[in-house]
Formats: C-alpha cells, sequence, structure tokens
C-alpha cells in the first residue's frame, strides 16, 4: 500500500505520516512535506527518486510522471489496466493527501507578480483531481483536519466507497475554490474585477433551521473564515432571516468606528438608531424612534454589554442581540429569555468583513457591482448650496443621517436629532411618499422632531419634499443633488432659511 503526502500545509502531517507508516503504508512525498518527515523518523521515498526522473525547473514539474499518475488512475477493477499498469511497472497508490501553494496567502501579501505566479500549484490540483476522479479505489484528503478521522477509519477498515466519495466531493471543492480565487484575482488585476466570468465561492457555515419560509431549506456559507472565526453563538441559532437582519445591523452599527453606537432592525431597515455618549444613553434614545416596530428586532451594541445595559435590554423584547462582547454578568440576567438569541464578535466593539464586490441574484444569474461605501470626504465636503449655513450640532447629525439613508431601502428619507435617529421612509415609489410617511408616523408617536435634519440617499427631484420638510421644522438637509430642478429645490430651502448641502455622491438601496 502507498500513500502519497505532498502539502503546503504540514499541520499535523507528522501526526498522518506516522499513524500510515504504522498502518503498513509505504509513503511518498516531495520538497519540504518530505524534509519535515524524514526529520521526524519517518522513512519517506522522494518522489522523484521513485520516479528515477528528476525535478524540472526549480521545483515546477515534481510528480507529473506516468509512475505517480498511472499509479492513481489505473482502475483496479479493470483487468486490462492492471495488465497495462504491470507492464508499465507503475504500483498502486491507495491515498493521496494534497493541499495547495498559498495563492490566496500570496496576493494578500504581495503584489510581486512574479511571486504570485509561482505560488499558483499545477501538480497539486492534477493529482487531487486524479484522485478524486478515481474515488473507487484511492482515497484523497485535501485538509489537515480530516486527518484524525481518516486514521480512526482506515483502523477500523472503514475506507469503504462512502468514505471515500465524501472525500471526493471535498477534493473537488478544494481544487473548485482555488481555481475561482485565481481566476477572480486575475481578472481584478487585468479587467478591472469584471471579466468573461465570475466565481463566487464559499464555505458552508451550518444549516439554518429552514429558508425564509418554513417550506425552504437554508444554509449559512462564509467567504474566507469570518462567522467561524469571529462570530460566537452564546444563546440560541440564527436562522436565515436573523442573518440577513444581522448583517444589515452589523454594517449600520460599525459605520462609526468604535463609538457606542446603538442600531435595532427590523425586516432589513433600521428601526432605531443612536449615537449618544454612551451604550445607555444610546440604547434608550434609540427605542424613542419606533418602539413598535422594535419589538422583535435585532439590536447591534457597538461595545461591550454589561450587566446594566443587560438590565435595561431584558425590559423589552428583541429576537437577537449582537455586541462586541457580553459579560457573563450580563449572560446571567438574559437566562431567563428563552427566546432570545444573543451573539458577540469577540472584541470590545463590533466589526464587519466588507467585501470588495457585491451581488444579487436575478433570474437566470446575478449582478455584480463593486461594493458601496460612504467615504467621509462626501459628507466633509459636500457643498453648501444654500444661503444659510449649518452649525456644528447640524452637521454631526447631517453625518448620522447621511450614512444611515447610504443602508436604507430606496426611495428613503432619514431624520435625525441630537444624534438620534427621530423618523424614517423606505422603501416607498416615490421621495416625497417615504417624507412624507416618516413625518406621519413621528407624529403618531408624539415624537417632537422639529430641530431635526433629513437625508435623502439619492436627489429630491422636486421642492416639494422640502416643503414637507418644512412644515416639520427641518433644519438641515443632506442630499446628493443632480436634479434638473436642483434650483427649484435650493430657492425653497433659502426660502425656509434650511440649510442644504449636496454630496454629489448617490446611494441607491435597492
Amino acid at each position: 500500500m502507498k500513500a502519497l503526502l505532498s502539502v503546503s500545509d504540514k499541520s499535523n502531517i507528522v501526526f498522518f505520516g506516522q499513524e500510515l507508516l504504522k498502518l503498513g503504508y509505504d509513503i511518498l512525498s516531495t520538497g519540504g512535506t518530505l524534509e519535515i518527515l524524514k526529520a521526524n523518523g519517518i522513512p519517506a521515498q522522494e518522489v522523484s527518486e521513485y520516479t528515477q526522473s528528476p525535478e524540472l525547473f526549480d521545483g515546477r514539474i515534481k510528480t507529473l510522471h506516468p509512475k505517480i499518475h498511472g499509479g492513481i488512475l489505473f482502475r483496479r477493477h479493470q483487468p486490462s489496466d492492471c495488465q497495462v499498469a504491470k507492464n508499465a511497472g507503475i504500483q498502486g497508490i491507495d491515498i493521496v493527501c494534497v493541499n495547495l501553494y498559498p495563492f490566496k496567502q500570496t496576493i494578500q501579501r504581495t503584489q510581486d507578480f512574479d511571486e504570485i505566479i509561482e505560488n499558483i500549484d499545477i501538480g497539486g490540483p492534477t493529482l487531487i483531481r486524479a484522485a478524486a476522479k478515481n474515488f473507487a479505489s484511492v482515497l484523497v484528503i485535501t485538509s489537515p483536519n480530516d486527518y484524525e478521522n481518516i486514521i480512526k477509519s482506515l483502523k477500523e477498515n472503514k475506507n469503504n466507497l462512502e468514505l471515500r466519495q465524501q472525500m471526493m466531493i471535498q477534493a473537488f471543492e478544494h481544487t473548485a475554490a482555488y481555481d475561482a480565487i485565481i481566476a477572480n484575482y486575475m481578472n481584478q488585476r487585468f479587467n478591472g474585477g469584471f471579466g468573461a466570468q465570475h466565481f463566487i465561492s464559499a464555505k458552508k457555515v451550518a444549516m439554518t433551521k429552514y429558508g425564509e419560509n418554513p417550506h425552504q431549506k437554508g444554509a449559512i456559507y462564509e467567504f474566507e473564515d469570518y462567522f467561524s472565526q469571529h462570530f460566537k453563538c452564546l444563546k440560541g441559532e440564527a436562522s436565515f432571516n436573523n442573518h440577513t437582519d444581522l448583517n444589515q445591523a452589523l454594517k449600520i452599527a460599525t459605520n462609526f468606528g468604535d463609538k457606542p453606537a446603538i442600531t435595532i432592525v427590523k425586516h432589513g431597515n433600521p428601526c432605531g438608531f443612536a449615537l449618544k455618549d454612551s451604550l445607555m444613553s444610546s440604547f434608550q434614545a434609540a427605542l424613542m424612534c419606533d418602539p413598535i416596530s422594535a419589538y422583535g428586532g435585532v439590536l447591534a451594541v457597538n461595545g461591550i454589554i454589561d450587566k446594566a445595559l443587560a438590565e435595561q435590554i431584558h425590559s423589552h423584547y428583541f429576537e437577537i442581540v449582537i455586541a462586541g462582547r457580553i459579560t457573563e454578568q450580563a449572560l446571567q440576567v438574559f437566562a431567563d429569555k428563552k427566546r432570545i438569541k444573543l451573539f458577540e464578535l469577540g472584541k470590545d466593539w463590533l466589526f464587519v468583513k466588507h467585501d470588495a464586490y457585491d451581488f444579487k441574484h436575478i433570474e437566470g444569474g446575478f449582478v455584480l457591482q463593486e461594493t458601496d461605501k460612504v467615504c467621509s470626504k462626501e459628507i466633509l465636503n459636500a457643498k453648501q448650496v444654500s444661503k444659510r449655513k449649518a452649525n456644528e450640532q447640524e452637521m454631526q447629525d447631517l453625518n448620522i443621517a447621511y450614512r444611515l439613508a447610504a443602508l436604507v431601502k430606496s426611495n428613503c428619507v432619514v431624520y435625525v436629532k441630537n444624534s438620534t435617529m427621530v423618523a424614517i421612509g423606505m422603501g416607498m415609489t416615490s421621495r416625497v411618499d417615504a417624507t412624507k410617511a416618516a413625518l406621519r408616523k413621528a407624529q403618531e408617536l408624539e415624537l417632537d422632531i422639529s430641530g431635526a435634519v433629513l437625508a435623502s440617499e439619492a436627489f429630491f427631484p422636486f421642492k416639494d419634499s422640502i416643503e414637507a420638510a418644512n412644515s416639520a421644522g427641518i433644519s438641515a438637509i443632506i442630499e446628493p443633488g443632480g436634479s434638473i430642478r436642483d434650483n427649484e429645490v435650493i430657492e425653497s430651502a433659502d426660502s425656509f432659511e434650511i440649510a442644504l448641502y449636496f454630496s454629489g455622491v448617490r446611494h441607491f438601496y435597492h
């Protein structure tokens, strides 16, 4: 019995080699893997010695040889293949343990294209694909995480078709993900990220109980290790819908660095936000905007939930609470809440992975775009187009409102007063309807929004939104500008002595 071990990630390879040796396997190996095995007393044979063919071109060719690939690929159940192998002096290779050159780590570390090219593995994927193709007879392993289970299965004589099939699938996933990274990188480098093909590759973290509805299956997948490394479940299990709402809450809450922001999200849109001097003050203020919608929502706390804050949160019903960290004393406060789900990211404040590209499924395919971001200079350099200039507090509120508006479903408007969202209109088919809907709800809740500021993610096509804002006592507005009726909008703002700023950047969010 022969096993070929040639790995880039050498975690636990000594353990694996030692156990295979005990089971009677002769080991073939190459390069650094061979050195480590020999240094630990494992008598592995160098592939070039086995094939009687030296490595070529600084190691670019090591395993590409008929004695290697013939030993992997010949069909054990087919007499003609066995005879050909015998005539050619080809012995069977029963286990192939390979993982690939660190291409992803290389492109994250350097822009040296020559080094990047040399970290494109050729022999490795070929070995993996050959072994996976012949899984009827060959066991292929691509991850150190599987070593212990494989050894256990071999010791229990469970190297069966079911195991080899499972490992075959993992092997093809491994090479497919590797090729996807390379192709996407090359398109990023030479085609601006939009090549003839674009590949989405992610690892499954877990199945969800169901999808958006009980009759749909669902699962969560991750790019790299964002969820498995950082997303810690303290209580409960997040559903499909929980994950989408959590994502929205995190994107909003992390928009303000390490400041004590509180966000409440319901069905993908914020229904509460505040950024005060403390998390406690922010929480109390965030609830003011829409306490009815906040019921059963997702609460994102940009900081640490201690016992005192936990007691305040406990008096309301949130389905999900996520924070940078949740103290043990705080967890005890939530112990009697059977329906609550608690998560933390393991740091003193929240963070989120900002992917470079964003995509959305449409029937028959998907649309792809660069991820939208609000740059600080958009607000700092926003053009004052009105006669009146916003004061310092208004500018702070405009900053908050503008960042929120960029993450609210269009058409939308966001009203902020004293660093607290006091009204919001979202997902409307006209901007004036969004403006009026937000004001109407604020009036129903008896919120005083006079002196608040207003942000819109796109331009006001008519002055009617300005007139509606003035009727509520809005003192300052920020929007992208760019309407053919901008002059009418500016004149309307001036007539009401409203400070008006154009950012020059639209942030549609559909």
